[in-house]
């Protein structure tokens, strides 16, 4: 059933000022939905602001080369916003420094996302997990507050899709998906323009790191489950940058007869970033037993012991996943 974007839409009507923020690591499904939801708040005379709470990819500097739009959170420098929209995710632990500053906050907020794992952020929640991106719920967001879809918002709104659902490959792809798609290509979205910047624009470090990764990739479980790992090390070995690793999960994934693949990645901290995909088992519920989250067939957690020991007990876990399903 469709969301009811009323209560949403009569938010925007008591807020002049949002401060829109997205996940940390923010992707393109984060970023899109950010950025066509500003134009069109903009269009109907609101003076909304963007901002993320760590840095920006590389690979998305193409969105705003100028970071016009684009800032970098800083608590002092966002005292003017009177109202938050989270787009993207709805849990604490996706909010970096910004969570702090949000639970501090006595702004109104609304979160707007499709993932299945939740906090109580406060304020309003949208939550649709039949959606398959961000993006389709800004979209959504921007047709109920009656707003024009600029050229450059069907841009990032199709970016924001075609990501979230693998460009397309994905179970989360829909008639319907293939329908918003294509208003959205005549609306001014270029998908081959977005295509090369995201995918055929990759650094020869990128590609370096990439070549780590399949030198470390390894199968367990009689070949269902497939994993690789990256060290803090493999960055200056190889010229590359933690944004790099986005998607390497796609090659574990890929392996023939894999039914779980797994990242690891080791984290400054000394703590473990866990990347989970699957083709059938719900890993969002796996992601979950270590602090994490996400959807059914895509999650992700953060694990609080160094790279060998969460490897190890990710893995224990997920075999066990995979012989009882």
């Amino acid at each position: 059933m469709p969301l009811d974007w009323s209560p949403l839409v009569e938010f925007f009507r008591k807020h002049e000022r949002p401060l829109l923020m997205t996940h940390i690591r923010p992707d393109a499904d984060g970023l899109g939905a950010q950025l066509a939801l500003h134009d069109a708040l903009v269009a109907i005379g609101k003076k909304p602001r963007v901002a993320i709470a760590s840095k920006l990819l590389p690979r998305y500097e193409f969105l705003d080369p100028t970071r016009e739009v684009i800032e970098d959170f800083k608590p002092a420098a966002f005292a003017d916003r009177d109202c938050v929209v989270v787009l993207d995710t709805g849990t604490w632990n996706q909010l970096g420094d910004f969570g702090k500053w949000l639970k501090e906050s006595p702004l109104p907020r609304a979160v707007v996302d499709h993932h299945r794992t939740q906090d109580d952020l406060g304020g309003l929640q949208f939550v649709d997990t039949s959606a398959e991106a961000a993006g389709r719920l800004a979209h959504e967001i921007i047709v109920a507050l009656g707003a024009p879809i600029s050229p450059r918002a069907a841009h990032c709104l199709f970016m924001a899709i075609a990501t979230d659902t693998g460009w397309f490959r994905h179970q989360n792809a829909t008639p319907a998906t293939f329908a918003l798609c294509g208003e959205l290509v005549a609306a001014g979205a270029n998908p081959t323009v977005l295509y090369e910047q995201l995918y055929e624009a990759a650094t020869l470090a990128r590609f370096k790191l990439t070549a780590v990764a399949l030198q470390r990739l390894q199968v367990r479980a009689n070949g269902k489950i497939a994993f690789t790992e990256i060290a803090l090390s493999d960055y200056p070995a190889t010229g590359s940058v933690p944004g790099d690793t986005e998607d390497l999960i796609n090659y574990p994934r890929g392996v023939e007869g894999v039914d779980l693949a797994l990242v690891f990645i080791e984290q400054p901290d000394g703590g473990t970033k866990v990347s989970f995909r699957s083709r059938a088992a719900d890993v969002s519920k796996l992601a979950e037993r270590f602090g994490g989250g996400g959807h059914k067939l895509a999650s992700g957690a953060r694990v609080a012991r160094p790279l060998a020991e969460a490897r190890d007990e990710v893995l224990r876990a997920a075999e066990e996943l995979v012989v009882s399903g």
